[in-house]
């Protein structure tokens, strides 16, 4: 039986499998008609009961990607808010409630409303690949999962565990999800449909949550509750993030079932919904996946990577396209200066295939030291990573260029320089475009795709593409000092260095703008960065007769260039920062902070490094961590009304 998103078959031991294949779209989102449809297939089955229902997905993308956002921006009233929920708590209650056996077949990922109707079947299968991953990344949108997923994920694994996943959104794996007990059974692709026909007509029986934790689970749920509030407040504020804070209070005082909170409780549909918050981070989510747009239209393959210079930035570049199954090879003067970055690239892949040493070797074998850059002539993307001088970028690009294949990605990942002045030593200035990643490359999302007046348009395509293989989010920017993010994060710790000069201490400065809402203060940002850098990209942004803060200038002067030597403005024994305590915040300090990053956005885009200001926004947010809550720094600019 066919309908516009779902197919029904039912199989010779009269097994029923449903395949949802949403119509028109890449991934499976549950909007309005894929719910209607799932309410009539479980009509046909109350009809003719099958002996099982295996739901699985048509889309080679994943199994669900969770509710329907489009969908979801357009509730314009309290009522609609409340249907919805309504809708699909009824919807997965009656899939739970059935006589027959239900199995979800997760294959990719699994996400949101869609981890919530697996959760809502008897049984789990994931399929261990690596695209397979499951999470209720709800929180991430300012809203909280409100189709069954804050009760039946606590009563399958355990209070903290699905605490842990609700409350931050980060999601698992496949074989992970086995551990935990989210998934019966963890199987390689090609004995998926096997394994999930055995499971169902087996009759066993769910395992049981062990007592301790259904003791948790139950009269024990408010010790649970406190310990993750105070957890959540050593992260978030209240009048930031609410979600968390009501994702508890509804767990811990309604069992789950936000249909249950009164409207006048901040932790209700209505007022979470209506949030600031929720707007915002939703206008984010659209922001990232504009981002994720870039390159799509390439293309393009790459397989292998070469890297000049082995220092942080270009070993774990190089890191991290071995990670992503290219081969990579990473050339600098000599092996010894290489070593560093392989072993950090070891211990990277250790974690990242953690109980799966193989793959963790191949990812090793894939990254492959080349002093004399051989890989050169064979390779599809080529990244100069070197330090921060014009001449010798000139004169290494220059030569790559007579040596690399013609349809190679030339690439510079400078932050201060300017790309055309790198080009003008190429044979065909066209080749070579800027790709700016920012330090940590393993964690931070944004990578600036930057193409002067005469890069050519297939080799931007390509960049942009190439970034997306690394999942990574590509940012298209116009050729200028400080490109984006390092043009307004320049303004941003510069005025907090005059703030320092004028006797605030640092503390009170970082203090005040983790309070605004942004992840790390500029002095501690400074410190990391280096004070030595934070001086060279001064003066590549203001000229070289720019005036210094005499706080950065003094410490700079006497070798105190911030976490890498030990000492800053903060001292850092073992690496980590050590912070004395805040003395009380002026009024008005983090405005007055702030107000240059946001001056400086608005000039990004009137200048026309970046296309819009949503773009500037997505740049910031994502290349700076500003705080997503506000909606980017132009969107909170804007005040109120851009968060309505």
């Amino acid at each position: 039986m066919r309908y516009a998103n779902w197919t029904l078959e039912r199989d010779a031991e009269g097994i029923a499998w449903a395949t949802l294949d949403v119509a028109d779209a890449g991934a499976n989102t549950l909007g309005l008609a894929v719910m209607t449809e799932l309410g009539d297939i479980l009509d046909e089955l109350d009809r003719q009961p099958p002996t099982g229902l295996v739901i699985r997905s048509g889309k080679p993308a994943g199994f669900i990607a969770g509710a329907n956002i489009e969908e979801f921006t357009r509730i314009d009233s309290a009522e609609a808010a409340r249907a919805l929920v309504s809708r699909g708590w009824s919807l997965f209650d009656r899939l739970t409630a059935v006589k027959y056996p239900t199995l979800a077949l997760i294959r990719g990922h699994c996400m949101g409303g869609g981890l919530e109707l697996a959760l809502a079947c008897r049984y789990r299968i994931t399929v261990d690949e690596p695209g397979t991953r499951l999470a209720l990344p709800e929180v991430m949108l300012g809203i909280y999962p409100a189709w069954g997923g804050m009760l039946r994920l606590p009563a399958l694994i355990g209070p903290a565990a699905a605490l842990d996943l609700m409350l931050t959104g980060k999601g698992v794996d496949a074989a992970k999800a086995r551990r935990l007990g989210m998934a019966d059974a963890c199987v390689p692709p090609r004995v998926m449909d096997n394994a999930a026909r055995m499971l169902l007509l087996s009759g066993q029986a769910p395992h049981p949550l062990p007592f301790m934790q259904r003791l948790l689970n139950g009269p024990l749920r408010g010790i649970v509750a406190r310990k993750a509030r105070a957890q959540v407040a050593a992260k978030a504020r209240p009048e930031h993030y609410p979600a968390p804070y009501a994702i508890l209070d509804v767990w811990s005082n309604y069992g789950g079932n936000a249909l249950d909170v009164p409207a006048s409780s901040p932790s209700s549909l209505e007022a979470i919904l209506r949030s600031p918050t929720a707007g915002n981070l939703i206008r984010v989510f659209f922001l990232q996946e504009r981002l994720k747009g870039f390159g799509k239209d390439a293309d393009f393959r790459p397989r292998r990577v070469h890297v000049v210079g082995a220092g942080v930035m270009g070993g774990d570049i190089a890191t991290e396209c071995a990670l992503r199954g290219m081969i990579v090879t990473l050339q600098d003067q000599s092996v010894e200066r290489i070593a560093p970055a392989i072993a950090r690239a070891g211990k990277r892949f250790a974690r990242k295939f953690r109980g799966k040493p193989r793959e963790a070797r191949f990812a090793l074998d894939r990254l492959i030291p080349d002093p004399a850059g051989h890989g050169v002539a064979q390779a599809d993307v080529i990244i100069e990573a070197i330090f921060e001088s014009l001449d010798a970028k000139r004169s290494l690009l220059a030569d790559i260029e007579r040596r690399a294949r013609p349809d190679a990605v030339l690439a510079s990942n400078t932050s201060s320089l300017r790309i055309s002045d790198i080009a003008s030593a190429l044979a065909d200035p066209a080749r070579l475009v800027g790709i700016h990643f920012f330090n940590p490359v393993a964690m931070m999302p944004l990578v600036e795709v930057v193409r002067t007046g005469a890069t050519a348009e297939d080799g931007f395509r390509r960049a942009a593409a190439f970034v997306r293989k690394l999942d990574k989010l590509p940012l298209p920017v116009k050729d200028e000092p400080g490109f984006l993010v390092n043009a307004v994060l320049g303004p941003y710790m510069y005025e907090a260095l005059r703030c320092v000069d004028e006797g605030i201490a640092p503390a009170t400065i970082d203090a005040a703008m983790t309070a605004f809402g942004m992840p790390m203060g500029p002095i501690e940002l400074v410190d990391t960065v280096g004070l030595d850098i934070a001086v060279a990209a001064g003066k590549a942004l203001a000229g070289a007769d720019a005036v210094l803060p005499r706080s950065l200038a003094e410490r700079v002067a006497a070798g105190q260039l911030g976490k890498k030597s030990g000492q800053g403005f903060y001292a850092w024994p073992g690496g980590k920062v050590s912070r004395p305590a805040a003395g009380a915040i002026p009024e008005g300090l983090a405005a007055r902070i702030i107000a240059p990053l946001l001056a400086a956005s608005q000039a990004c885009v009137d200048r026309g490094v970046v296309a819009d200001a949503d773009l500037a926004d997505a740049g910031v947010i994502f290349g700076t961590g500003f705080a997503p809550f506000t909606g980017g720094p132009l969107n909170f600019a804007r005040g109120p009304r851009a968060a309505a």
